[in-house]
């Protein structure tokens, strides 16, 4: 029953993120197919992160001005409009702006869907509620993903088919009949404070950024210069989500009972070794790079997970929300990176430096964790927070957080300062 009334939100959702998933593998397969370098493929993922993120930062403003409704009908639009144009104007540089575009309009998409399911939470259902969006977003990316193979990647078809998935995700929200939820929340972010709380959460989560952004745009590539089929490409980037998913748990457990810096910098060790192996096999069966794929998904994805839950150990339950948003900025600026940097690798040792870019992020990233531990006592297991499972970061916003079962003390002391502010008001 606790699910009847998000049923609408949750349907958009689940439209808003296959269309997502189809486009972020079908861009790059085709552009390996129009014969474009690896950097103006990885510029598409680094335009498409830039835009995100500013996203995350203006959006507010404007459904604060417009509405919610509005403003998703708006974005959703943009985001038919953006993909159509890539299937009509196929020219790279287009492309870049055409991402950024739809960058912008998913970051304002999410964010209103998750407002409004934020509103129709109670500190009762928030963790329920929290694991189905859950659910129901990787589900999704991961059905949009395999919706490619099912069309030709050279023709029109599955530019139209993305573009209706957009144009579905409007007709339940529209429909709804439900009361449109209080204009979002704005973030203050303090980089230097996140740094200062938790050094290697700062850092892991910009390498995070790197690893993800750099796998889940360059991937496609890799499968599409190494001969693999729509559908080779399609379990490629799945079989790393899938790995993701199942290994989140049991990595997230072993933290909270030991210094979570160790699970970081054994991971990072399991995640060098795996892109070792995928650097000698890249051309090697499918099945083979299948399996590579599921173990570097299994360190990619946790890798965030994992930085924000360390931060949190540092911070007042009251500042879960504003630092779990501020990482989320960083990880951002690891998804601008991320791109490029793995387009430069493979442009230099072809299609391997996909593993090469992998290997040598996570290599930091379980370096740095482990010299970290030599700088600050590991906070006692009693008084960490327990682990919480994520959705994959790259379909996150600030506004995200509100719905973990973890923010319901920010979000009790955010309610508190604000009748604070008003009383004075009134007295004033």
């Amino acid at each position: 029953m606790h699910l009847l009334p998000i049923a609408a939100l949750l349907t958009s959702t689940f439209f808003m993120m296959a269309g997502a998933g189809l486009m972020g593998i079908l861009l790059p397969v085709r552009g390996s197919i129009e014969g474009w370098s690896s950097y103006e493929i990885g510029a598409f993922g680094t335009s498409y992160a830039l835009a995100f993120t500013f996203g995350c930062v203006v959006i507010p403003r404007m459904v604060k001005s417009a509405g919610h409704v509005r403003t998703f009908s708006s974005l959703s639009a943009l985001l038919a409009i953006s993909i159509l144009f890539c299937g009509l104007m196929v020219d790279s540089t287009a492309w870049i702006v055409f991402r950024a575009l739809s960058g912008f309009a998913l970051a304002g998409s999410y964010m209103v869907i998750e407002s409004w399911l934020n509103e129709r939470v109670t500190n009762e259902t928030r963790g329920t509620i929290f694991s189905v969006y859950m659910i129901v977003t990787m589900a999704a990316m991961m059905g949009g993903q395999y919706a490619m193979p099912l069309t030709n990647p050279g023709l029109p078809v599955p530019f139209m088919l993305c573009a209706i998935f957009f144009a579905l995700a409007v007709i339940p929200t529209a429909l709804s009949r439900a009361q449109s939820p209080a204009p979002i929340a704005t973030v203050k972010i303090d980089v230097l404070m996140l740094f200062r709380n938790s050094p290697v959460a700062a850092v892991g989560i910009v390498l995070a950024g790197i690893l993800s952004a750099g796998w889940g745009n360059m991937a496609p590539v890799f499968g599409q210069q190494t001969g693999m089929t729509t559908t080779d490409i399609a379990t490629l980037t799945v079989s790393a989500m899938f790995g993701g998913a199942i290994f989140q748990i049991p990595l997230g457990r072993i933290s909270d009972k030991t210094d979570r810096r160790y699970v970081m910098t054994v991971a990072g060790i399991i995640g060098v070794g795996a892109a070792i192996t995928g650097v000698y096999l890249a051309g090697a069966q499918p099945f083979a790079l299948f399996c590579i794929a599921f173990v570097l998904g299994g360190i990619i994805y946790p890798a965030y997970s994992l930085a924000v839950a360390h931060a949190n150990d540092y911070a007042a339950d009251a500042d879960f929300v504003k630092v779990s948003s501020g990482l989320l900025i960083l990880y951002g600026i690891g998804t601008m990176i991320g791109p490029i940097y793995t387009a430069f690798l493979m442009d230099v040792g072809g299609p391997g430096g996909l593993f090469q870019a992998m290997g040598s992020a996570m290599a930091i990233y379980a370096a740095y964790a482990f010299y970290r531990t030599f700088r600050r006592i590991a906070i006692p297991a009693e008084e960490r927070a327990d682990f919480q499972t994520i959705p994959f970061a790259r379909v996150q916003t600030p506004a995200s957080f509100s719905l973990d079962p973890r923010a319901e003390a920010s979000l009790e002391a955010e309610a508190e300062e604000v009748d604070a502010e008003d009383t004075g008001r009134e007295a004033a």
